[in-house]
């Protein structure tokens, strides 16, 4: 049977980029345990809505886990402190009656906040046109079933492919680093033939991007493993690394 529970939300505050934020406090009454987290914030939404006031604008889609539109800091830990599920997936059931929220956006300087929880991701794009594809001719999907590719390796390519680039490994990171999301990107690709002739291009120009736009270097502090929602792991960045320096390498030796 459905339990309700009542809960006090501190939520962040922003009208715009340029405009200071805040802390507002909600009260949330007779939430359902049933419900995940946003339709909690759907709630409170309507609630403002009736009372003319403006209401909490954060991300969604397609609300089952899979875009990575939706992110939110809860109480310090993206995503709330459900491992491996993202916003949308969260139930209210993991908290407890009387709890206190403190809900606040991704903080880093590439993701600047839009308007409240809404903040432009649009660096993870740029990331992406970088150099996170393949352009050469590879085929189609009859080609790519006569290129043998061991069990092993493509269990840990899709792994990699699994990332749906929420940005929660950047705002867990103290450093702001994006470098879980590039090396999944990044890592996936090394390892399927298709990738392989494009992969030192890729590596430098993924890499000189994310300095560029301001993400901070990884100093395997493993938050943003901790946080991925796709529980991607660490090692795509030690791939990553090794793709770089083999790229650098040959490009000195140049």
């Amino acid at each position: 049977m459905s339990q309700t529970i009542n809960l006090t939300l501190r939520v962040w505050r922003q009208k715009g980029p340029d405009s200071k934020g805040h802390l507002e406090t909600y009260e949330a009454r007779d939430i359902s345990t049933d419900m995940s987290f946003l339709e909690m914030l759907d709630v409170i939404n309507e609630r403002l809505t009736l009372e003319g006031k403006e209401p909490i604008a954060f991300d969604h889609d397609c609300r089952e886990g899979i875009c990575g539109m939706c992110g939110a800091m809860i109480n310090g830990i993206a995503h709330g402190p459900q491992k491996e599920t993202t916003l949308c997936q969260l139930h209210m059931r993991h908290f407890k009656d009387g709890d206190t929220l403190v809900i606040e956006p991704w903080r880093a300087r590439p993701f600047k906040v839009i308007k409240d929880l809404v903040v432009d991701r649009s660096a993870f794009d740029q990331i992406i046109q970088a150099g996170g594809y393949i352009s050469v001719n590879a085929g189609g999907a009859p080609d790519a079933n006569t290129i043998p590719v061991s069990q092993q390796t493509a269990e840990l390519a899709m792994d990699a492919a699994a990332c749906i680039g929420c940005g929660a490994c950047v705002a867990a990171c103290p450093n702001a680093s994006a470098m879980l999301f590039v090396g999944a990107k990044i890592s996936h690709l090394a390892l399927l033939p298709q990738g392989r002739p494009e992969a030192a291009r890729r590596a430098l120009n993924m890499l000189r991007k994310t300095d560029e736009l301001g993400f901070g270097n990884c100093s395997n502090e493993t938050e943003c493993e901790k946080v991925c929602p796709k529980g991607i792991s660490i090692t795509h960045i030690a791939r990553f690394n090794r793709e770089f320096l083999k790229a650098a390498l040959a490009s000195h030796e140049k």
